[in-house]
């Protein structure tokens, strides 16, 4: 990743990307370093995200939009841009989505750059800045060249770190109110370098379900653990009998993970006290239904046959938390080529490894037709560079204006003007 001390004024030489738009939007790259690095300063978590939802109308009212509608799941922004044969007052005619996530997560950075977060506790950790940033950027873009037949409706969505935004959105009306035949995400990659583009016409994100396992057994003495039920014996033979349902139940060309990440039993200035309770928490990831469905039931088995062999009784609430992010397969492709006509061939990964990642994105998709991006944002080889939800991750800002080429890109290539027109 670039330093975080690097005087980014200009557009670094190691990003490439060919046509109009890219050409256009890199002339804006310091008006977007500053909204990006503003931004970063003032994080706000999921459905806080006020001070966000305002640097966003306001950008967008100086790019010269069409529409710009708040209050959209809760703090959600929408604007509208309408392509060049629109007419007054007539319908909007064909649409497309683009989205980019808004919120901060709740963790404390340890940058010390001048944009480092002004709020104790908050920071944008995943770089959901950046997304801000190069949406508008894609948005001053297509307002000001409309080289498009239809209607942009661009997406800054709240809390999608956790808060199920892009649901709150969908159950406010959002494609009631702007039916789009398509939409559209993008999401940074350290991972990947800069200048890389990467897509995958199916699963790009597996699901993401909470389990919450209660352990119910008899306290007492630990100098006579015979007269007690031990809760924290059968948690430590349930932890290692789920690890079972991956290895024997799910099938070897499928993929599943189960993690238990919490184990919550006892006090811990009380050594010599068995208690009566225990409590687990974890999360399972998955892209298919059907072993999602699979491994919840053998959850539900496995923690109550273990517990009820060792004389305790055991409670599981499986809650399913956002879906798998399974892109389209027409979409995918469309988006793959529309990235390889900015970047070239060799610096666009058509089939890149799903990750056990979850995005609530992944509610747009199961509604609409799309596809969800990443777009390389790392060190030069790929590696070596802070990852997300890292205390000193920061954005790049050299693939601003690759990120909002694509952006508009993906606009203009998606409802193209009749040139007989």
């Amino acid at each position: 990743m670039t330093s975080p001390n690097k005087p980014k004024n200009m557009l670094s030489p190691r990003i490439k990307a060919h046509g109009r738009a890219f050409a256009h939007i890199a002339a804006q790259h310091p008006e977007l370093i500053a909204l990006r690095r503003d931004l970063h300063a003032h994080p706000e978590i999921g459905f806080e995200e006020h001070y966000t939802a305002q640097r966003v109308v306001e950008s967008l009212k100086v790019c010269g939009v069409d529409e710009i509608h708040t209050g959209i799941g809760k703090t959600g922004v929408v604007g509208v841009i309408h392509g060049r044969t629109h007419r007054r007052g007539a319908a909007p005619g064909r649409m497309v989505g683009l989205r980019a996530d808004m919120d901060a997560l709740p963790m404390t950075e340890h940058n010390d750059f001048a944009w480092k977060s002004a709020h104790p506790g908050l920071m944008h950790g995943c770089g959901h800045d950046g997304h801000v940033a190069m949406l508008v950027g894609a948005a001053r873009y297509l307002a000001e060249t409309r080289q498009f037949d239809g209607s942009a409706v661009l997406i800054f969505q709240p809390g999608e770190e956790g808060f199920a935004g892009a649901k709150a959105m969908i159950e406010d009306g959002l494609f009631e109110r702007f039916p789009v035949q398509s939409v559209f995400g993008m999401h940074n990659w350290p991972q990947m370098k800069p200048g890389t583009v990467g897509v995958n016409p199916g699963p790009m994100m597996a699901s993401a379900d909470r389990i919450t396992i209660e352990i119910i057994g008899k306290g007492g003495h630990g100098a006579h653990p015979y007269q007690t039920v031990d809760p924290v014996l059968v948690s430590a033979h349930i932890i290692t009998a789920l690890q079972s349902i991956v290895s024997r139940n799910v099938r070897p060309i499928d993929s599943a993970v189960i993690s238990v990440c919490a184990m919550q039993a006892g006090d811990l200035g009380a050594f010599s006290v068995v208690p009566g309770k225990a409590t687990l928490v974890g999360t399972v990831r998955t892209f298919n239904p059907e072993v999602q469905s699979l491994v919840e039931r053998r959850l539900q088995e496995v923690c109550s046959g273990v517990a009820l062999g060792l004389g305790a009784t055991a409670h599981v609430n499986y809650e399913r938390i956002y879906p798998a992010t399974i892109n389209s397969r027409s979409e995918a492709r469309f988006a793959a080529d529309v990235a390889q006509k900015l970047v070239g061939h060799d610096h666009v990964d058509r089939n890149m490894e799903p990750s056990m990642g979850a995005e609530d994105f992944s509610f747009m998709l199961q509604v609409k037709p799309g596809a969800y991006l990443r777009l390389g944002q790392g060190a030069d080889n790929g590696v070596g560079s802070c990852f997300l939800h890292n205390s000193r991750y920061d954005f790049n800002d050299d693939v601003l204006p690759l990120g909002a080429a694509l952006h508009a890109s993906l606009i203009e290539q998606s409802m193209p003007l009749d040139e007989a027109a």
